[in-house]
């Protein structure tokens, strides 16, 4: 295991849980600013193409091979194109760079097990083609081509919105854009390999909402994963289905639930993407980045102009925290991925370090309300734990505003509610305020009312489908 030496800056507010944390956005820099000292740093420049033809261009600098830091290069290129696969997506990348380079990355991704997670994840399930890194000359390098379409808003009729996480499921009933019901049940989708339990789960919310409404004119949704024309490609709700089930029976779910309907316009996308729209309706304004800390990380974008694009925002797979030793995410088996960092998984982890007691297998939605209820208690441990999510989110921010351009930052999901939430946005405010003062003047932090919070998400989520 490989340190990485001087680039790993200790941050000036260290997260009182977690000392060894070494952020992102800090060794980033240091290794761009030792490329550009060495007086002959080399370009790198990627496309990432998408199977509809998007295709997305990023350049960079790496060090000269003959630096005496010049073996750091790979990982600093790997752990950056993580970050662009997981955020833009792509099952070809067009590599304008170092030969050595574009032939240690391919090795990379068909022989290392988190290489092989993201070429697989990339290539056959998301864009069902084989993932390559295909080494051009710059001039060579295709031409940046970005589809992006207006996202939702429509509140007109009788709608039902819903959200599904990891832990419980939301629904709620929208009449002309009021509300008239909503609620959340707690369910456990993760370790489900049966589908029927999911779909017979929706049905029922769904049901629940409709005795709400006069008649329903279209049904709204937001899950974990990714969603291209409602049908499912990745989604951890159903991770524990077996292959060849999840092909029959999940693949088209949405379809399936739109059928026993009668075929209302349905659409359904990823929840960090209704997040950002949530977070957009509420705010009036656009350039919004959404991060939903619920049993994962959600991450969605709407862009400058009030659109979205067809990327993938999975932020729980971004590189966040560079320290060796760093938490392994349990899917992707990579170190210091964003859902351990800004999740229930995060506070579960913090939990032991804050010598908060709890039973091995107890699980995370109930740890959760336990240090809740020690923050409201004034428990010194629990508002720790707080503090440190809102460092790692300061941190964060500053790595993502080195591939998002946003106004707007604005934190959902369950781990914010309560008091810790404002904690957590303070602690950012002020990773902000002393590390990257041009980014704290730039862009506002945000959280929802408690009740726009819980809800904001489904009544978002309604507004999605278009219909006559």
């Amino acid at each position: 295991m490989h340190d990485h030496g001087r680039f790993l800056v200790a941050p000036q507010l260290t997260p009182v849980l977690d000392p060894a944390f070494r952020p992102a956005a800090l060794a980033n820099r240091a290794f761009r600013q030792a490329a550009q000292a060495s007086g002959a740093a080399v370009p790198v420049a990627v496309a990432l193409e998408q199977s509809d033809g998007s295709i997305f261009r990023f350049a960079t600098e790496v060090l000269p091979a003959r630096h005496p830091d010049g073996a750091e290069n790979l990982y600093f290129v790997e752990r950056w194109l993580k970050f662009l696969l997981w955020s833009r997506g792509g099952f070809c990348v067009h590599f304008a760079g170092p030969q050595a380079l574009a032939e240690a990355l391919e090795r990379h991704y068909r022989t290392e097990a988190t290489g092989q997670f993201d070429a697989e994840m990339m290539g056959e399930r998301i864009y069902e083609r084989p993932f390559k890194i295909r080494l051009v000359a710059p001039a060579e390098l295709p031409p940046e081509r970005a589809q992006t379409q207006a996202l939702g808003r429509h509140l007109g009729g009788c709608r039902i919105g819903f959200d599904l996480g990891g832990s419980d499921r939301k629904v709620a009933a929208v009449v002309d854009g009021q509300v008239r019901f909503s609620e959340e049940v707690a369910w456990d989708p993760i370790p489900q390999a049966d589908p029927s339990y999911h779909y017979d789960g929706i049905m029922d919310s769904l049901r629940r909402a409709a005795a709400h409404l006069p008649r329903v004119d279209a049904i709204g949704g937001s899950a974990a994963g990714v969603y291209v024309n409602n049908r499912v490609k990745v989604a951890s709700l159903f991770r524990s289905v077996p292959p060849d089930l999840f092909q029959r029976r999940v693949h088209d779910l949405f379809i399936e639930i739109r059928r026993a309907w009668q075929d209302v316009p349905l659409e359904v996308v990823n929840d960090g993407e209704v997040t950002a729209l949530a977070g957009s309706m509420v705010l009036g304004d656009n350039a919004v980045l959404g991060i939903a800390l619920g049993t994962s990380t959600a991450g969605g974008y709407v862009t400058p102009d009030g659109s979205i694009t067809s990327w993938l925002n999975e932020l729980a797979f971004v590189p966040v925290d560079y320290q060796p030793h760093a938490p392994v995410d349990e899917w992707s088996k990579d170190r210091g991925c964003g859902a351990k960092y800004f999740s229930q998984q995060c506070v579960g982890r913090l939990a032991k370090a804050a010598a908060i007691p709890a039973a091995p297998d107890c699980p995370l939605p109930e740890l959760l309300e336990h240090v809740q209820d020690l923050m409201q208690q004034g428990d010194g441990r629990a508002r720790k734990i707080y503090e440190t999510i809102g460092a790692y989110l300061g941190y964060g921010i500053a790595h993502f505003a080195d591939f998002y351009d946003f106004r707007h930052l604005l934190i959902l999901g369950r781990v914010t509610s309560g008091s810790g939430g404002d904690l957590i946005l303070s602690g950012a405010q002020a990773v902000l305020e002393r590390e990257f003062p041009e980014l704290s003047a730039r862009v506002a932090l945000h959280t929802l009312a408690e009740k726009d919070k819980r809800h904001g998400q489904a009544i978002a989520a309604a507004s999605l489908p278009v219909f006559r």
